[in-house]
């Protein structure tokens, strides 16, 4: 799957801030639109920083439909 689409699904659950450290490393939060619960992501490499928010986003979103 491709970055950009991966990049697209999270939109539509998380608010998402992107930004650089000193250490040249990208960091990503994720705000949730409905509940408002954040989590950050900090790696060099922008793939494995979509990875890693995509990944939690879906761990999420089966946890949420277990719930139901």
């Amino acid at each position: 799957m491709r970055n950009t689409t991966k990049l697209k699904a999270i939109l539509k659950h998380y608010h998402l801030d992107l930004s650089l450290n000193e250490k040249e490393e990208m960091i990503v939060n994720l705000f949730h639109k409905e509940t408002g619960t954040a989590m950050t992501f900090e790696d060099p490499s922008y793939s494995k920083l979509i990875s890693k928010a995509y990944s939690y986003m879906n761990k999420q979103l089966k946890e949420g439909s277990k719930k139901e």
